[in-house]
């Protein structure tokens, strides 16, 4: 038996088992001793750390609490103890959401970096203008860029639904991530579905940052605000030019620039404000404002997008984007609208050679096989499926790859190890399609007859119902499940089997679907001018809010 000490609200000494008692076993006996109301009014801290349930069944020991530990016990009002209960658990799921976050964003820029077979039915990658794909240093520096991209991205969101605690720890995050590239690497700037000349990720990370710190009127950030902000400006003026020239040569003449710089010297105001930089604050709330009102909307041509057919959102944007001009936002609408129907084809077009690759199985190291190198290949002259073979047996070294091809004999061994693997493919489909029609009641020995004459399930179904002249009897618990219903397509298309022998994909690994689908959503939500399409409300408010105390300590100082 162990005795720990309590003192508070009741003073003594309890013994107890510390490898069998729980938290709120102790927090029920405290409440009975000291006759409070209940033992969710009872408070307990060891150590000035407050004991938690967390699920209820960690032990004293586990805890870290020993033989004649001292525990201070306090009262606090039911609703308080509930409160503060909830309190603690908001923050556990809190963190764990954010460690998810972190957990998904690796995993999922290690697939699709190091040619993993896509899990999903879509690939992340780094683009150029036209659309093709860009090699970036090495493989880390690739894996970081593409990481710190999909942390900020989900931190903007974060920023959207207001929750700027959540989104200030994701961004520091993507800080780390960014951390880790070869800073060469980052003299150009990376988007997934744009890349530019020179990167301005990191320095709008760093506003974001330090827009979060604001909203949040966390005061204590003022110093490493400050040097954030500098750094920021630093990066966005090696990146757009003094005079914005570079980014609008890029952005083929509209000006993104101007929301964001607005943000920029609004907080260098407000960070000169309360550091008793009375002048410099002045100089950057006044050069905010002249941009704040350059980014009003007129309403009546807002009126006129609006007219052609657009809708508000994409018209306010658009003559946002081009300085209230109309025939230019017009003309970015429409290129707007071309981008996204290519977007789309591009898309459709990457799902089909995802699930190509899946029909060719992995490669000794769980890699896919290099499509670029198969159409070289079937270019020459071979045959596209011995090809992919030729490829995934040696890590899609393409000079390997053609020396097995124009072997004679290991063409004839691959061409062998293909033939048994689709005769394997077509018995598994077969025996699934078997089982399926059994379990709705027909024959088995009429069933494997039909199944052998390679119908297809409408097919063989009818087939079967003509044979008895009746309906089969129906097995609630499988028929009509869309689940449950085998594929009707090619046996040979069918991607839960395409795998190699003695091989296995990285599906088989453990991982958060769910918040890397999240991840997803937020980087296909995304367009190149997505850093700089900033609602500029907030930013209004608080120039005057800062203009105007600037004003009353001037006076006061007179």
């Amino acid at each position: 038996m162990a005795k720990l000490r309590i003192g508070g609200i009741w003073v003594g000494v309890i013994e107890l088992e510390l490898e069998n008692w729980t938290v709120a076993m102790l927090r029920e006996e405290v409440a009975k001793r000291s006759n409070a109301e209940g033992p969710d009014s009872i408070q307990l801290i060891c150590s000035g750390k407050v004991l938690k349930d967390d699920d209820g069944t960690e032990k004293l020991s586990q805890l870290g609490i020993k033989n004649n530990a001292k525990i201070l016990a306090s009262r606090v009002s039911v609703d308080e103890g509930k409160s503060l209960k909830n309190e603690l658990m908001a923050e556990e799921e809190r963190s764990r959401r954010l460690a998810r976050v972190k957990v998904a964003a690796t995993a999922l820029s290690k697939r699709h970096v190091d040619g993993s077979l896509p899990i999903e039915d879509f690939n992340i990658e780094l683009e150029n203008q036209g659309g093709q794909k860009v090699q970036l240093g090495t493989e880390t520096d690739q894996r970081a860029v593409m990481m710190g991209l999909m942390l900020h991205e989900n931190a903007k969101n974060l920023i959207r639904r207001q929750l700027y605690q959540d989104a200030l720890e994701v961004l520091t995050m993507g800080e780390e991530a960014f951390s880790l590239c070869d800073p060469k690497v980052l003299e150009v700037r990376h988007s997934f579905l744009d890349l530019k000349k020179f990167i301005d990720n990191v320095p709008i990370l760093q506003i974001d940052m330090v827009w979060c710190y604001f909203l949040l009127q966390d005061i204590s950030w003022l110093s490493v605000a400050g040097i954030r902000l500098e750094k920021a400006r630093e990066g966005l003026e090696r990146c757009h030019g003094k005079d914005f020239s570079r980014i609008r040569l890029l952005q083929a003449g509209c000006q993104p620039e101007l929301a964001l710089h607005l943000r920029l010297e609004l907080l260098e105001g407000v960070v000169a404000y309360h550091t008793g930089q009375f002048d410099k604050s002045r100089k950057a709330l006044t050069s905010a404002q002249a941009k704040f009102s350059q980014l009003q909307v007129p309403d009546e041509a807002l009126s006129h997008v609006m007219s052609m057919g657009f809708k508000e959102r994409d018209a306010r944007r658009a003559l946002r984007l081009n300085n209230q001009d109309i025939g230019s936002a017009v003309d970015f609408l429409f290129e707007e609208k071309a981008k996204r129907a290519k977007k789309r084809e591009d898309d459709i077009r990457h799902r089909m050679e995802i699930m190509e690759q899946k029909q060719y199985g992995v490669t000794p190291l769980k890699k896919a096989v290099n499509l670029e190198k198969l159409t070289e290949l079937v270019a020459i002259g071979f045959e596209k499926n011995l090809a992919a073979e030729a490829l995934r047996r040696n890590e899609n070294d393409f000079q390997k790859a053609l020396d097995d091809l124009t072997n004679p004999e290991t063409n004839s061994v691959m061409q062998l190890d293909i033939e048994a693997r689709t005769r394997k493919r077509k018995q598994r489909s077969a025996d699934a399609r078997i089982e399926e029609l059994v379990s709705m009641g027909f024959d088995r020995s009429r069933v494997v007859a039909a199944v052998l004459d390679g119908e297809t399930m409408e097919q063989t179904m009818s087939r079967l119902l003509s044979e008895s002249g009746l309906l089969p009897t129906v097995d609630a618990n499988s028929y009509g499940n869309p689940a449950s219903e085998p594929n009707n397509a090619n046996p040979d298309s069918l991607s839960n089997n395409n795998t190699v022998e003695g091989t296995s994909t990285a599906g088989e690994e453990e991982r958060d679907a769910e918040m890397e689908d999240e991840l997803a959503r937020d980087i296909e939500n995304a367009d190149a001018l997505s850093d700089y399409d900033i609602e500029v409300t907030k930013e209004g408010e608080a120039i005057i809010k800062y203009l105007t105390l600037l004003a009353s300590t001037e006076k006061n100082n007179y």
